[in-house]
Protein backbone atom coordinates (compact mmCIF):
# COMPACT_ATOMS: atom_id res chain seq x y z
CA UNK A 1 0.00 0.00 0.00
CA UNK A 2 1.28 3.49 -1.01
CA UNK A 3 1.68 6.08 2.12
CA UNK A 4 1.31 9.77 1.12
CA UNK A 5 1.36 12.91 3.36
CA UNK A 6 -0.51 15.63 2.28
CA UNK A 7 0.51 19.02 3.99
CA UNK A 8 -2.21 21.61 3.56
CA UNK A 9 -3.03 24.64 6.27
CA UNK A 10 -6.76 24.83 4.83
CA UNK A 11 -9.37 21.81 5.34
CA UNK A 12 -10.90 22.54 2.12
CA UNK A 13 -7.42 22.30 0.31
CA UNK A 14 -6.40 19.11 2.67
CA UNK A 15 -9.81 17.21 1.24
CA UNK A 16 -9.73 17.96 -2.43
CA UNK A 17 -6.06 16.60 -2.29
CA UNK A 18 -6.69 13.93 -0.93
CA UNK A 19 -9.54 12.78 -2.81
CA UNK A 20 -7.22 13.33 -5.72
CA UNK A 21 -4.92 11.02 -4.46
CA UNK A 22 -7.41 8.50 -3.60
CA UNK A 23 -8.83 9.04 -7.33
CA UNK A 24 -5.79 8.49 -9.05
CA UNK A 25 -5.21 4.86 -6.14
CA UNK A 26 -7.78 3.68 -4.23
CA UNK A 27 -5.06 1.99 -1.96
CA UNK A 28 -3.36 5.44 -0.93
CA UNK A 29 -2.70 5.28 2.86
CA UNK A 30 -2.90 9.11 3.65
CA UNK A 31 -1.67 11.17 6.70
CA UNK A 32 -2.86 14.86 6.72
CA UNK A 33 -1.28 17.97 8.87
CA UNK A 34 -1.31 21.29 8.64
CA UNK A 35 2.16 22.69 9.44
CA UNK A 36 5.89 22.42 8.17
CA UNK A 37 7.26 21.28 11.78
CA UNK A 38 4.54 18.23 11.81
CA UNK A 39 5.30 17.14 8.22
CA UNK A 40 8.77 17.17 8.68
CA UNK A 41 8.10 14.73 12.09
CA UNK A 42 5.94 12.57 9.76
CA UNK A 43 8.75 12.42 6.99
CA UNK A 44 11.24 11.02 9.62
CA UNK A 45 8.91 8.64 11.47
CA UNK A 46 7.50 7.08 8.03
CA UNK A 47 8.56 5.41 4.70
CA UNK A 48 6.36 7.94 2.66
CA UNK A 49 5.64 7.39 -0.92
CA UNK A 50 4.61 11.15 -1.72
CA UNK A 51 4.47 14.01 -0.20
CA UNK A 52 2.26 16.95 -1.48
CA UNK A 53 2.69 20.21 0.25
CA UNK A 54 -0.26 22.62 -0.67
CA UNK A 55 1.73 25.90 -0.21
CA UNK A 56 1.58 28.15 1.90
CA UNK A 57 1.58 26.22 4.87
CA UNK A 58 0.26 27.96 8.21
CA UNK A 59 4.03 28.31 9.51
CA UNK A 60 6.36 28.28 6.33
CA UNK A 61 6.07 28.82 2.83
CA UNK A 62 6.38 25.15 2.11
CA UNK A 63 8.86 25.37 -0.20
CA UNK A 64 11.69 24.19 2.21
CA UNK A 65 9.57 21.55 3.07
CA UNK A 66 8.94 20.44 -0.35
CA UNK A 67 13.00 20.17 -1.12
CA UNK A 68 13.87 18.55 2.67
CA UNK A 69 11.49 15.36 1.19
CA UNK A 70 13.66 15.10 -1.76
CA UNK A 71 16.84 15.31 0.23
CA UNK A 72 16.27 13.37 3.25
CA UNK A 73 14.08 10.48 2.00
CA UNK A 74 12.77 8.57 -0.33
CA UNK A 75 9.48 10.28 -1.45
CA UNK A 76 8.36 12.00 -4.23
CA UNK A 77 7.71 15.73 -3.90
CA UNK A 78 4.85 17.89 -5.38
CA UNK A 79 4.75 21.40 -4.50
CA UNK A 80 1.36 23.26 -5.23
CA UNK A 81 1.88 26.96 -6.05
CA UNK A 82 -0.62 29.87 -7.05
CA UNK A 83 -0.36 30.18 -11.12
CA UNK A 84 1.42 33.64 -11.08
CA UNK A 85 4.25 32.20 -8.97
CA UNK A 86 4.83 28.54 -11.21
CA UNK A 87 7.37 29.39 -13.44
CA UNK A 88 9.65 31.42 -10.66
CA UNK A 89 9.05 28.30 -8.42
CA UNK A 90 9.67 25.61 -11.44
CA UNK A 91 13.20 27.60 -11.61
CA UNK A 92 14.21 27.51 -8.37
CA UNK A 93 12.97 23.85 -7.13
CA UNK A 94 12.65 21.57 -10.26
CA UNK A 95 16.16 21.11 -9.93
CA UNK A 96 16.28 19.61 -7.04
CA UNK A 97 13.52 17.34 -7.75
CA UNK A 98 10.85 18.69 -6.43
CA UNK A 99 7.51 18.40 -8.83
CA UNK A 100 5.97 22.11 -9.25
CA UNK A 101 2.29 21.73 -9.70
CA UNK A 102 0.60 25.02 -10.42
CA UNK A 103 -3.04 25.92 -8.68
CA UNK A 104 -6.16 25.64 -9.35
CA UNK A 105 -5.33 21.99 -10.13
CA UNK A 106 -5.71 20.82 -13.03
CA UNK A 107 -6.64 16.76 -12.73
CA UNK A 108 -4.86 15.54 -15.24
CA UNK A 109 -1.63 17.81 -14.77
CA UNK A 110 -1.73 16.52 -11.07
CA UNK A 111 -1.97 12.77 -12.13
CA UNK A 112 0.59 13.20 -14.21
CA UNK A 113 2.97 14.84 -11.84
CA UNK A 114 1.39 11.45 -9.88
CA UNK A 115 2.58 9.15 -12.06
CA UNK A 116 6.17 11.04 -12.38
CA UNK A 117 6.65 10.87 -9.01
CA UNK A 118 6.25 7.44 -8.25
CA UNK A 119 8.08 6.49 -11.67
CA UNK A 120 10.88 8.82 -9.65
CA UNK A 121 10.64 6.66 -6.33
CA UNK A 122 11.17 3.17 -8.13
CA UNK A 123 13.86 4.50 -9.96
CA UNK A 124 15.58 5.96 -7.03
CA UNK A 125 14.46 2.71 -5.02
CA UNK A 126 16.67 0.76 -7.41
CA UNK A 127 18.94 2.41 -7.38
CA UNK A 128 19.27 2.61 -2.86
CA UNK A 129 19.29 -1.22 -3.91
CA UNK A 130 21.98 -1.46 -6.14
CA UNK A 131 23.80 0.65 -3.79
CA UNK A 132 23.39 -1.37 -0.76
CA UNK A 133 24.54 -4.37 -2.40
CA UNK A 134 27.33 -2.44 -3.68
CA UNK A 135 28.41 -1.40 -0.28
CA UNK A 136 27.55 -4.98 1.46
CA UNK A 137 30.14 -6.43 -1.60
CA UNK A 138 32.63 -3.84 -0.57
CA UNK A 139 32.48 -4.66 2.81
CA UNK A 140 32.92 -8.82 2.40
CA UNK A 141 36.25 -7.59 -0.32
CA UNK A 142 37.24 -5.81 2.78
CA UNK A 143 36.89 -8.82 5.22
CA UNK A 144 38.46 -11.17 3.15
CA UNK A 145 41.28 -8.79 2.53
CA UNK A 146 41.76 -8.94 6.08
CA UNK A 147 41.58 -12.75 6.48
CA UNK A 148 44.25 -13.11 3.73
CA UNK A 149 46.48 -10.52 5.36
CA UNK A 150 46.18 -12.70 8.75
CA UNK A 151 46.86 -15.50 6.95
CA UNK A 152 49.99 -13.30 5.31
CA UNK A 153 51.40 -12.62 8.60
CA UNK A 154 50.49 -15.54 10.55
CA UNK A 155 51.25 -18.35 8.29
CA UNK A 156 53.87 -16.76 6.22
CA UNK A 157 51.74 -17.44 3.23
CA UNK A 158 51.61 -15.33 -0.24
CA UNK A 159 48.84 -13.12 -1.44
CA UNK A 160 47.80 -15.77 -3.83
CA UNK A 161 48.27 -18.64 -1.21
CA UNK A 162 46.22 -16.96 1.38
CA UNK A 163 43.56 -16.66 -1.57
CA UNK A 164 43.88 -19.89 -2.55
CA UNK A 165 43.44 -21.51 1.05
CA UNK A 166 39.88 -18.79 1.74
CA UNK A 167 38.61 -20.34 -1.57
CA UNK A 168 40.06 -23.76 -0.79
CA UNK A 169 38.17 -23.79 2.68
CA UNK A 170 34.73 -22.66 0.99
CA UNK A 171 34.65 -25.31 -1.56
CA UNK A 172 35.52 -28.16 1.60
CA UNK A 173 32.91 -26.95 4.22
CA UNK A 174 30.80 -25.33 1.24
CA UNK A 175 30.00 -22.06 2.62
CA UNK A 176 31.07 -18.45 1.42
CA UNK A 177 34.28 -16.97 1.37
CA UNK A 178 33.38 -14.60 4.12
CA UNK A 179 32.09 -16.86 5.87
CA UNK A 180 35.67 -18.59 6.25
CA UNK A 181 36.82 -14.89 6.66
CA UNK A 182 35.19 -14.24 9.71
CA UNK A 183 36.46 -17.79 11.10
CA UNK A 184 39.82 -16.86 10.20
CA UNK A 185 39.91 -13.26 11.89
CA UNK A 186 38.12 -14.56 14.68
CA UNK A 187 40.64 -17.86 15.38
CA UNK A 188 43.99 -15.94 14.43
CA UNK A 189 43.29 -12.09 15.82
Amino acid sequence: MSQALVVSSNEKGMLSISSLLREYELTFDIYKCTSGNEARRIILENELDLVVVNAPLSDESGEDLAVMVTEQSMAGSILLVKGEYFESTQMLFGEQGVLVVSKPIIKQVFFQSLALARSMRRRLSTLRNENDMLQKKIEEIKLIDRAKLTLMQTFAMSEQQAHRHIEQEAMNLRISRYEVACTIIQTYR
